[in-house]
């Protein structure tokens, strides 16, 4: 049996603005996939190191505060440190077209800005289905 992805989802910053994040993590949870939610007002460090300590398959951020681009550049930095480039991170939120381009560029996976369809959120951690997982080859946990 394949193993449900593991997703962390955190308001990022100082952004308080947390109802779009709050149903984006409960459509996660409905739809099969495991969320470990942060909360609001989260440093990237603190974001690295929680999906770490998780062993995340996924990071999903949500900002709404206008340094998403600071923001995500940091947690893309921090990951690559640690060496936990096979984390996906994707985001949602209040995000320029321009800067969405940006942002794949410098690494992000995906941007869901308001007004998607959750379920397009759902089959988009859906399919990375463990990848990392699969990669990294873990024994079982008992």
């Amino acid at each position: 049996m394949a193993k449900k992805p593991r997703v962390l989802i955190a308001k990022i910053g100082l952004d308080g603005h947390d109802r779009g994040v709050k149903i984006v993590a409960r459509a996660l949870r409905d739809g099969g996939i495991e969320v470990i939610y942060l909360g609001i007002h989260n440093t990237p460090e603190e974001i690295v190191s929680a999906a770490m300590q998780e062993d995340v398959d996924a990071i999903g951020l949500s900002v709404h505060s206008a340094a998403h681009m600071t923001l995500f550049k940091e947690v893309l930095r921090l990951l690559r440190q640690r060496r936990a480039t096979g984390m996906v991170l994707f985001g949602g939120g209040i995000i320029p077209e321009e800067d969405i381009r940006a942002l794949k560029k410098l690494g992000a996976k995906e941007i869901f800005t308001p007004g998607r369809p959750r379920q397009e959120i759902i089959e988009f951690v859906k399919s990375l289905s463990g990848s990392r997982r699969q990669k990294t080859k873990r024994p079982a946990s008992r």
